[in-house]
């Protein structure tokens, strides 16, 4: 079974079309978690609603509420109450191609020794087209989404470092490749961020030479900074 944990703060409309797409999947074993970080807008009717529509096809949706934490902690609320074999830590604002899961859960099947997959996806109308696990290459830089299918065996058990407020993912996946874990690439988008999404700080590569006093830049540069302190990346 795959455990899909759902963090999410505000923005129904985008947890609406996300779990759209997970009632779609051609795969159906597994559960849903969605975990309301203390939102002020109306998640708790969407999550309501949905719950049943899960329930009545006989798939379980737990619904956690706390106070606002941050994203790494409600992964980490939502990974503690998970009970599937696999774990996908789902972002709102993601939808899932309809084969998804499916695809995903082969590609583990049939690589024993990748604790976990990823794939190319689409960020608006950009294609992140993505290449096969290279450990060099994800030091140089942060290629793997959130959105990836990972063995709950081989989560790391620090968790998600509920410190950092950026570049989690490419924590997360460099603790992976230190305690010697590997990944599986599927060489096709398999969902969609929205443009206002989790990575909606995306600059063309450009702009961080020629434009180096934005806002958007220096936030980049200095979470660039921290990750590659704690990792000791020169």
């Amino acid at each position: 079974m795959i455990s899909i944990i759902i963090p999410v703060y505000n923005r129904p409309e985008k947890l609406i079309d996300c779990l759209q797409s997970i009632l779609a999947q051609t795969y159906r074993q597994f559960e849903v978690i969605i975990v309301n970080d203390g939102s002020t807008e109306n998640i708790g009717e969407v999550a309501a609603d949905f719950k049943n529509k899960f329930e009545a096809l006989n798939i379980s949706c737990q619904i956690i509420n706390q106070k606002n934490k941050g994203a790494p902690a409600a992964r980490n609320r939502g990974f503690r109450e998970a009970k599937g074999d696999y774990v996908l830590f789902c972002d709102a604002d993601a939808i899932l191609e309809k084969n998804f899961l499916e695809e995903m859960l082969n590609a583990l099947q049939n690589n024993s020794t990748a604790s976990f997959a990823y794939s190319s996806f689409y960020w608006g109308n950009k294609l992140f087209k993505l290449w096969r696990f290279d450990a060099a290459k994800l030091k140089q830089t942060p290629y793997i989404h959130t959105t990836s299918l990972i063995r709950a065996r081989d989560f790391t058990a620090t968790g998600w470092d509920e410190n950092l407020k950026k570049l989690q993912d490419w924590d997360l996946w460099l603790t992976f490749t230190e305690e010697g874990r590997t990944g599986v690439w599927i060489n096709k988008p398999l969902f969609k961020i929205s443009a206002d999404g989790g990575i909606s700080n995306w600059l063309p590569s450009f702009a961080y030479k020629l434009f180096p006093f934005l806002p958007a830049v220096k936030k980049y540069q200095e979470a660039m900074k921290i990750i590659k302190e704690k990792h000791g990346i020169d």
